[in-house]
């Protein structure tokens, strides 16, 4: 896997070494949080009640940047499958080989088939479907302010979630 990083993304295999021990470490920690993800009581006045209940979100489509293409696509899917959400993930065009493999893998350790599913595609066409969507009830996007601003446009469409990390590095 570091190998096919390596070549997919063009990173020194010593820094795709280490992204191993990262992506490990962060289904390890959001693994970790499953049983941790409770509802509360509020304290109010006689009379009243207020609770908070954790609830999934359902579809997040995740829609990731090409730099680290194996620890990108862990921290946009490891917190969406922990909270009980599935997940469609869009890998950037230049680097879709990382993403494939680990929902292998993922299959391969136990996950049902449909919960973690890799679309690969170009951002205009297979990223903007995934934002405009409707069975899709979340967006967690990474990349360029530019091209965040045309996600958040495209999901504004029917109302849904949307996390946008902005402002990377872009390979032109």
């Amino acid at each position: 896997l570091a190998l096919l990083d390596t070549r997919n993304a063009g990173r020194p295999i010593r820094d795709t070494r280490n992204d191993l021990v990262r992506a490990a470490d962060i289904f390890d920690f959001y693994g970790g949080l499953t049983d941790k993800l409770r509802g509360a009581t509020i304290p109010v006045p006689p009379g009243y009640s207020a609770i908070t209940i954790h609830e999934p979100y359902g579809v997040v489509g995740a829609i990731i940047p090409w730099n680290l293409p194996l620890v990108m696509a862990c921290l946009k899917a490891a917190p969406a499958l922990a909270a009980g959400n599935t997940v469609v993930l869009k890998p950037a065009e230049q680097t879709p080989l990382s993403a494939l493999v680990l929902a292998e893998l993922c299959q391969e350790a136990g996950l049902p088939d449909g919960v973690l599913n890799v679309v690969p595609g170009f951002g205009e066409t297979a990223g903007a479907a995934l934002a405009e969507n409707t069975g899709v009830d979340k967006i967690a996007f990474t990349g360029s302010t530019e091209v965040g601003r045309l996600i958040m446009q495209a999901a504004s469409g029917n109302i849904k979630g949307l996390t946008l990390e902005l402002g990377g590095k872009a390979p032109n």
